[in-house]
């Protein structure tokens, strides 16, 4: 049974405990509040080109120690170290463009009779950011950096087995300046640390990356003081191939097997034109073959393990062992390994087809033409990320319309870029992160109407 008080941190290649850290109850969850509170009046009244200036110097911290946090991400995510190491920049990038941010916060002037019109951005005061354990440092920073760009104070509570990264991202950040208990990371359980950071009345906003089922808890509990909550929840996603795609570009195996499956933007319904449907499954064939599954420190190592036991057991659960499946292989041994899978026999409407397995599982779905191609793309409760592939433009651009997602890809898997905005449509969520209206939604707008006319007579 778990110690309510303490997390062991598991590396999931070896399945041996690398850190043991203690665990956030929540009376520790409204001290840390309480010290945001204090700490975020002074940095909201920061002029903002300081503001700006302390977070490009907590960049140039991070940019000093990538290798470090890359070799953390690996050894509590077992994330390949080349993932790793673009997780640890992507932080740093973000935080170079959230502090260009804090400097064009800007309000509106809008003309109405009898004076003038303005409005500001104020900071909410102490947001409280969930992360989940498929990208640790990376979404930690998304919900974070520009909440603290905008003014405000942030309590981060890691997940339970990835807290690592967010722990050296707070000392990071004390070592290059910034206020003490302005960014605070909680390491705890879910059902009590998390619960109690959501229910916490002086916190304003709540962020929040993980399962659906998760995310209507947190937003039925924000509900009840009025919170606003951003939600970045789960994905089926499509990749839809149609017969005149570049086969072999549509096809990448690492757009639904980078970080063994574990991301929420996955490509995990590969819909192909009928056509090309017989040339698909050879070539997936002969690609999962070639995927080199492995010890994630390894440079030449393509696709790591699961998370955790339980997340094994859940990937298992959806290929049973007399489904038709094309695979690669896997280790034997320690640790959380399954191989790169695509089931050829699947239903559009089985669970493996619908619902989300997270894990290196793909379905591979023929479709006749555009109009079935769009039905089954949208057959899904999720509306995240998604591809389609065709050398018609005019076609790229009624799918693109016609899907219902929030970040979709012509002729490319690309899913999240900092400077453009993130989120999902239907049960992927709500709100935006990222992009160019990041720091707004960490504010509240206030408009102030001043007469020119002058008091009455």
């Amino acid at each position: 049974m778990s110690d309510p008080h303490e997390l062991k941190v598991l590396n999931p290649a070896t399945e041996q405990v690398v850190a043991t850290v203690p665990a956030a109850d929540a009376a520790d969850v409204d001290a840390a509040v309480v010290r945001a509170t204090r700490a975020r009046t002074a940095w909201a009244a920061l002029p903002p080109a300081d503001r700006a200036r302390l977070l490009r110097r907590f960049a140039d911290t991070v940019d000093a120690h990538v290798e470090e946090l890359a070799l953390l991400e690996v050894r509590e995510a077992g994330h390949t170290l080349g993932n790793a190491r673009w997780e640890a920049g992507n932080a740093r990038d973000l935080l170079l463009y959230a502090a260009g941010g804090a400097e064009r916060l800007l309000g509106r002037q809008i003309p109405v009779p009898g004076g003038w019109d303005v409005t500001f951005h104020e900071p909410l005061g102490v947001v409280g950011v969930i992360a989940p354990w498929n990208f640790p440092m990376p979404i930690a920073a998304w919900g974070s950096f520009p909440a603290l760009a905008a003014g405000n104070a942030v309590v981060l509570k890691p997940a339970e087995t990835t807290p690592l990264t967010a722990l050296r991202l707070a000392e990071l950040a004390l070592e290059a300046g910034l206020p003490e208990h302005l960014f605070q990371v909680l390491p705890g359980y879910g059902d009590i640390a998390g619960r109690a950071l959501v229910d916490h009345p002086d916190v304003a906003k709540i962020v929040f990356t993980g399962a659906t089922r998760t995310g209507r808890e947190v937003m039925e509990r924000c509900a009840r003081q009025v919170k606003p909550v951003t939600l970045e929840l789960g994905g089926k996603s499509p990749n839809i191939v149609f017969a005149d795609a570049d086969l072999k570009a549509a096809l990448d195996p690492f757009s639904f097997l980078d970080n063994a499956g574990q991301d929420c933007c996955a490509r995990t319904r590969i819909l192909v034109q009928e056509p090309l449907f017989e040339e698909a499954r050879a070539f997936l064939a002969d690609a999962l073959a070639a995927v080199v599954v492995g010890d994630p420190a390894d440079e030449k190592t393509q696709m790591g393990p699961l998370i955790s036991r339980r997340q094994l057991d859940r990937v298992r659960s959806y290929v049973p062992e007399d489904a038709q499946a094309l695979s690669g292989a896997a280790p034997d041994g320690p640790g959380f390994w399954f191989p790169p899978t695509v089931l050829t026999g699947e239903r559009p409407d089985s669970p493996a087809a619908r619902e989300e397995i997270f894990g290196p599982v793909a379905v591979l779905l023929p479709f006749t033409d555009e109009a079935d191609a769009i039905r089954l793309a949208n057959d899904t409760p999720y509306g995240l990320s998604g591809s389609l592939w065709t050398r018609d433009i005019g076609r790229a651009l009624r799918v693109s319309q016609a899907v219902r997602a929030g970040n979709l890809s012509v002729n490319s898997h690309s899913s999240v870029r900092y400077w453009t905005p993130f989120g999902g449509f239907k049960q992927s969520g709500l709100g935006r992160e990222l992009g160019p209206d990041a720091l707004t939604a960490f504010t509240e707008t206030k408009n102030v109407f001043i007469s020119t006319e002058g008091p009455a007579q």
